[in-house]
């Protein structure tokens, strides 16, 4: 035991000792959470979007303002003519075409039935999809408001309904993207620190050639392993929750479960990276070699994680691989525990997971590691 103190002592000293890696560790998780949870988002606004009113009525007026007091909506332009709006979308300065016809108002009053021209820039087709839906309900809230002014006689716009939805939304009431993201992005941070710096400080070892000596010493194999990993499993905990309570204090995320079940979770899941990134440094010579390996797996798992893109929404095919995907367990115990409230109970089926990840990395990592006392 005493053994594996002094290198845990003396690994904890090379840590605070090199420059470059203190700020990776202290640094860098700030400013990524920072960043990303502002920018990582799939919430559209901004919307730059073109008027061709034919109309100039006040019904026509009343629902362009519709638009300018929308927060997803920036009016750029009235246009007069339909290809003057086209050339404007072409060369991108918006990115919609709305265009309000003729006897808008008249037919609106009269015949109880309009047709409106929307043209929306589709090469990203999720952000188009998302802002035909702000269109429409911008659409059916000036709808219902001409309904209650003009529902009787022969200026009926429409007929009044008799069955209305009323949602309720739970865990995010507010639909605030930032509560959904923050938490993933969180997942990546440890797992970054985790993975590149546990393989990053082996192989510093074999650069600088203490690593030959370490193996030609009495130190156990086992001892050597813990007194190298465990520096890095203490610095992701410290990772985990320091940036949740980033999380809290700046973007309101609530902890609403309990943190032991987290900590149980991540100290299982930092394992798995720990085992992964000595495995890796086994097999390379170079910090180098080491980042690049670990960086190529870490793209992978998390564009296939469902932080940015749903796991349901993947093929069938992508689905099954992510199921050898420990990020994405991780990921869905720490929204559940944080959002929801969840605990062990809830969290069985990806418990038992990663503690098989954490098994199998780990049992690579220690037969591939060749000590030579």
């Amino acid at each position: 035991m005493r053994t594996i103190l002094f290198i845990i002592q003396k690994e904890f000293k090379q840590i605070f000792r090199n420059k470059s890696m203190l700020p990776i560790i202290f640094v860098l998780p700030i400013i990524q959470l920072l960043i990303l949870s502002n920018a990582a988002t799939f919430e559209v606004k901004n919307i730059m979007i073109g008027f061709i009113d034919r109309d100039h009525s006040s019904l026509s007026r009343e629902l362009i303002n519709k638009f300018n007091t929308s927060q997803y909506f920036k009016i750029y332009q009235f246009y007069e003519q339909k290809e003057a709006a086209n050339i404007a979308m072409q060369h991108g300065d918006i990115s919609v075409i709305f265009e309000i016809p003729d006897n808008f108002e008249k037919n609106l009053l009269k015949e109880n039935k309009v047709d409106l021209s929307l043209r929306i820039d589709a090469i990203n087709g999720s952000s188009a999809g998302v802002a035909n839906g702000y269109i429409n309900q911008i659409v059916k809230n000036f709808n219902k408001k001409f309904i209650s002014k003009y529902s009787t006689g022969s200026y009926a716009i429409v007929k009044n309904k008799t069955i209305n939805i009323v949602p309720e939304y739970w865990f995010n009431p507010e639909l605030n993207y930032k509560i959904f993201m923050v938490p993933g992005i969180i997942v990546i941070l440890v797992t970054m620190i985790s993975f590149f710096l546990s393989g990053m400080n082996i192989v510093r070892e074999k650069e600088i050639g203490t690593l030959e000596q370490i193996n030609v010493t009495p130190i156990k194999k086992y001892q050597f392993i813990i007194g190298k990993l465990l520096p890095f499993w203490i610095l992701g905990i410290f990772i985990l929750f320091f940036a949740m309570n980033i999380g809290r204090i700046l973007f309101d995320v609530p902890i609403v479960g309990s943190k032991l079940v987290i900590l149980v979770f991540a100290s299982i899941y930092i394992l798995v990276f720990l085992g992964m990134g000595f495995f890796i440094s086994n097999f390379t010579d170079t910090q180098q070699q080491s980042m690049f390996i670990a960086w190529f797996f870490t793209v992978i798992f998390m564009l296939m994680s469902g932080l940015f893109t749903p796991i349901e929404s993947m093929p069938h095919w992508a689905q099954r691989i992510t199921d050898f995907n420990p990020i994405r367990y991780f990921i869905e115990v720490i929204r559940m525990v944080m959002l929801k409230g969840s605990g062990f109970k809830d969290i069985y089926p990806q418990l038992i997971k990663i503690s098989l990840f954490a098994l199998a990395m780990n049992t690579l990592a220690i037969f591939s590691y060749k000590k030579t006392n």
